[in-house]
């Protein structure tokens, strides 16, 4: 009894109790190795390439699991679509034992293994296992990526004025680099050949109860790195379907935090933003944005997508772009870009046909409206904005079925995704049903058969009444300047100035001046041959002759 109260005076506690108390204080958690009658992973669902970077890394004789997203989808029964590995090999150790391996990024320097070619290659990323540091002893910058690019270029661990880590690339054991990642159900690692899962933070238990919760503290977390908000929003939208829920204390600050977002490069924006809209789960994750209150203010594109979720078209883009990620078909992010603008692009075509515009320069000018409304800087230039351009650009070709004109099509490196966009119109009664069933028999047959539907859409022509050619009434010329013209050219040296009515000074000149009609030269005349050479240089320079 006395030892005891002298104990406790001097603060002393036996072994285990001080144990117990340092384990609990301990932001790394507590390792559990959980094998696989308890776990219950698959380990025939694990990608052999993944296999073949821990099985090289192991031989080399480096610690290496299958970490994350991948373990945490392999652990509730999905099939897992990136498998990312986690080792104690620096990158450039990494990089030594693979023939084709490079080291990306800055803020993160992580390893891309790359297996396959062409658009069947493969990529398995690899990251070293990262110190938990503390943030608030940091290098701090006063700017962001771009403004302190110089400062940071010697930097390992550096935070911006908010608190957000701009490097964080300090190397440490395994438990420090579980504590650092964001949710419990993503900071588990497996062991594909032991089929041992290591977890530090009771991420098995929250997955078996499904519960998302964050690692520490929340607020904390998110302003380390806001782009987290978005990554909530994303698994919960891809576990809604199994049930999972937020954590009360993991979703209370996220809408308080959002505007944390504006510091984040719009590049990195732009990717998670298509991470949101095409890894299989559309649809849940713009009712998670709205469930949330963050349907706007995390990136002008996505503040489009949904408030036009009910859009008939944009809606369909949605769910066929789900369904060919459950089909493990590729999706383009320039697809489905080009099915959020098209009503912009569609509306600005249509005033500019209304108007009198001729078709292409009309969507032309429609696209460029678009694109600098809601795209600006950001991608909207480049390759993507211009594979949007050739998917809109060709829709009006659609309706040419005759002569030359479907086969140049069918060439076309983007006829495919414009005839899935085409079908989509058709589905939504945008345009007649039987055009995109026409070109889906037409791409598809033999070249006889396609001949043959060539000659039906002609002579289903010839049948139809002709509408009747609409001439524009011109101006009539004065007749003092057209009654002594005379019929030849020859006759006529200054004929090409009595071809155009003269006006007096103070008289409003026309609008869009009127082509004058070249006359055939008199044969044997003075001016014949030069005639014929202006004539040669007019059907060059307007590709056709007058």
């Amino acid at each position: 009894m006395i030892k005891k109260f002298i104990d406790k005076l001097f603060g002393k506690t036996d072994g285990t109790a001080s144990g117990a108390r340092r384990a609990k204080k301990s932001p790394f958690g507590k390792r559990q190795d959980i094998d696989v009658k308890d776990h219950g992973i698959n380990v025939k669902l694990v990608d052999e390439r993944a296999m073949d970077v821990v099985r090289t890394l192991k031989q080399a004789g480096f610690q290496a699991y299958v970490v994350g997203g991948a373990v945490r989808d392999l652990l509730v029964g999905l099939r897992p679509k990136d498998f990312d590995v986690a080792t104690d090999a620096t990158p450039e150790q990494v990089k030594s034992l693979f023939r084709r391996a490079f080291i990306i990024g800055r803020r993160f320097r992580i390893v891309h293994v790359i297996y396959g070619r062409g658009r069947e290659h493969e990529v398995i990323e690899v990251s070293t296992f990262r110190a938990h540091l503390d943030n608030s002893l940091a290098e701090q910058v006063g700017g962001n990526e771009r403004t302190s690019k110089n400062q940071l270029a010697g930097m390992k661990h550096a935070v911006d004025a908010s608190g957000r880590v701009l490097r964080d690339n300090v190397w440490g054991p395994m438990e420090e680099d579980a504590a650092r990642r964001d949710f419990t159900i993503n900071a588990m690692y497996y062991d594909p050949e032991t089929q041992i899962v290591v977890d530090y933070h009771n991420g098995i238990a929250d997955a078996q109860n499904k519960i998302v919760r964050m690692i520490g503290d929340p607020a904390l977390r998110y302003r380390e790195d806001p782009v987290r908000i978005i990554r909530a929003v994303r698994f919960a939208a891809k576990l809604s379907a199994l049930g999972f829920q937020f954590e009360e204390k993991t979703v209370a600050p996220l809408k308080a935090m959002r505007g944390l977002l504006a510091d984040v490069p719009q590049s990195r924006l732009f990717d998670e933003m298509l991470k949101l809209l095409q890894t299989g789960h559309a649809q849940a994750s713009i009712d998670q944005l709205k469930l949330l209150g963050l349907g706007t203010g995390i990136y002008p594109l996505l503040d489009v997508v949904v408030d036009m979720a009910d859009d008939p078209f944009l809606k369909l883009a949605l769910q066929d772009t789900d369904r060919r990620v459950g089909e493990g078909k590729p999706v383009a992010p320039s697809f489905l870009l080009s099915c959020v603008l098209w009503r912009d692009v569609r509306k600005g075509w249509d005033k500019r046909l209304n108007q009198g515009e001729n078709t292409m320069p009309a969507l032309q000018d429609a696209i460029d409206e678009a694109f600098n409304a809601r795209i600006g800087d950001v991608s909207g230039r480049g390759k993507l904005g211009i594979d949007m351009r050739e998917i809109w650009t060709l829709q009006p070709r659609f309706e040419k079925r005759v002569g030359n004109a479907p086969y140049a099509l069918l060439d076309q490196p983007r006829f495919r995704a414009s005839f899935d966009f085409m079908r989509l119109r058709a589905e939504i009664g945008e345009i007649d049903p039987a055009l995109a069933d026409w070109w889906e028999t037409f791409s598809t047959a033999y070249d006889d058969k396609r001949q043959d539907m060539i000659d039906e859409i002609r002579e289903s022509q010839k049948k139809k009444p002709q509408t009747p050619r609409v001439r524009v009434k011109r101006e009539k010329a004065p007749a003092d300047d057209l009654s002594d013209a005379p019929s030849s050219a020859a006759a006529a040296p200054g004929a090409g100035e009595a071809a155009a009515p003269d006006f007096e000074a103070g008289d409003s000149a026309p609008a869009k001046k009127r082509r004058r009609r070249r006359r055939k030269p008199v044969e044997g005349s003075a001016d014949a041959a030069s005639s014929s050479a202006e004539q040669g240089e007019a059907t060059r320079a307007d590709g056709s002759d007058q």
